[in-house]
């Protein structure tokens, strides 16, 4: 049985003092859920993330990763360097990496195995622009994401990777893809993991759903058949907005 994971990406927001009081007020909300929760943040706020969450099951997040152990790749960190300090999860693939930093299917597909080769769960993000939505290109696109990422990657490791639906025309834009549209779409994902592996293996992916994800937007979306969970943005910078998200 799948267990939704409901996780929040902070983009570039938050310093370490303001992560730690973040911390502090989301456990005091926290109760503990059916639902998975976890947060993903700047690099410079894991460490005081992991300690703050010692003990509960609030887990965390990197937002990205290089897939060499090491090297002279200024700027960037390793699955190492996440695995010591603790780190759960890391988003790969991002729209906003993809548009701004020149991410590909292909490095996207070396992190996913770099990741897999170690203790720490991918979220991969796929989705489409509005441009290919209204074309009718929409399906193909995500499909050649899947296919690309996911190349040579093994079944027996497709149950650690969660993948994130995101449409580039919901992410921080304030519209956000109709319950209908996000349970096509993560259906569709769903059917091309079947065609890509068997049933038994898709069955057991989590599929989210991100792109401006709110408290009053959470529920409806939610209780979609094939969405397991969302990506959430902005909403996750408030405690209490992201625990009403996690409670749906």
């Amino acid at each position: 049985m799948r267990i939704p994971l409901i996780a929040g990406n902070w983009k570039m927001f938050k310093t370490k003092s303001e992560a730690i009081a973040f911390a502090e007020e989301f456990k005091a909300l926290y109760k503990g859920t059916d639902v998975q929760a976890a947060i993903c943040a700047p690099f410079t706020d894991l460490d005081v993330l992991v300690e703050a969450f010692r003990g509960t099951a609030i887990g965390v997040g990197a937002q990205n990763v290089h897939f060499e152990d090491e090297g002279a790749f200024t700027g960037e960190i390793s699955v190492k360097m996440l695995e010591e300090i603790g780190v759960d999860f890391c988003i790969v693939g991002h729209s906003e990496r993809r548009q701004y930093f020149a991410e590909t299917d292909e490095t996207v597909n070396l992190k996913l195995k770099k990741l897999l080769s170690g203790s720490i769960r991918p979220i991969m993000c796929v989705g489409e622009s509005l441009e290919q939505r209204d074309s009718g290109a929409l399906f193909d696109f995500v499909k050649s994401q899947l296919e690309g990422g996911l190349a040579g990657i093994a079944p027996e490791y497709m149950k650690k990777i969660v993948v994130a639906y995101e449409p580039i025309w919901a992410i921080g834009t304030g519209r956000t893809a109709s319950p209908e549209q996000a349970e096509e779409m993560c259906a569709f994902i769903r059917k091309t993991l079947i065609e890509m592996y068997d049933e038994a293996v898709a069955d057991e992916v989590i599929i989210q759903y991100g792109g401006s994800v709110k408290p009053a937007n959470a529920t409806e979306i939610m209780n979609q058949d094939e969405i397991d969970g969302a990506l959430v943005g902005g909403a996750s910078l408030k405690a209490s907005d992201f625990m009403n998200i996690v409670d749906f």
